[in-house]
């Protein structure tokens, strides 16, 4: 079977996110059932299998300025589904990245990323989500610290935030498997 070779700066961008994800994006054959199962497909610009087409064609700009990297809530189903194990929802993060770097994520847009931050932070030093600390952390990244701060003693009286962090025994445990992503 001959394969269809897209213009160099076309093919690049294709290349580019092979080889950043190491997904080989020439597997999909558009079934669509990567689509048919997304639970947030209603709220995206282009279903999965068609970004992942605009991927295939070079669509750099396109791409990168979807809503779709920004509405996936990589549950995996897409991933799961895939009858050619294309890992489509490691696929949205590669292309959540270069969003950003490229300048072409919209400010609410960055603030989904400024969460991932937080929240992985927050992992990293308690080996389990400290809510007070979350929310600190994100609402000084998203430049909006009082935002919601009325709900805060509400809250605190209820029992749904915590004042203190509850830390698992083995945080250098989670550590190691940070340090191992980092790679």
């Amino acid at each position: 079977m001959k394969t269809l070779r897209l213009k160099n700066n076309l093919q690049q961008f294709v290349d580019e996110i092979d080889k950043i994800s190491g997904i080989n994006l020439r597997d999909c054959y558009q079934c669509g059932k990567c689509s048919a199962g997304c639970p947030m497909v209603m709220q995206m610009d282009y279903p999965p299998s068609k970004l992942i087409r605009h991927i295939q064609l070079g669509e750099r700009e396109q791409v990168l300025t979807s809503s779709t990297i920004w509405v996936c809530v990589s549950c995996l189903t897409c991933s799961t589904r895939c009858p050619k194990d294309v890992e489509i929802a490691g696929l949205m993060d590669v292309c959540r990245e270069l969003s950003i770097k490229e300048g072409l994520a919209t400010r609410e847009q960055r603030k989904i990323q400024q969460f991932h931050k937080s929240f992985l932070e927050t992992i990293r030093s308690n080996g389990r989500l400290y809510e007070v600390m979350l929310i600190a952390k994100y609402k000084l990244r998203a430049l909006a610290l009082f935002q919601d701060v009325a709900k805060t003693p509400k809250m605190l009286l209820t029992g749904k935030l915590k004042l203190l962090p509850h830390k698992i025994e083995n945080v250098e445990a989670i550590n190691k498997i940070f340090e191992e992503c980092d790679k």
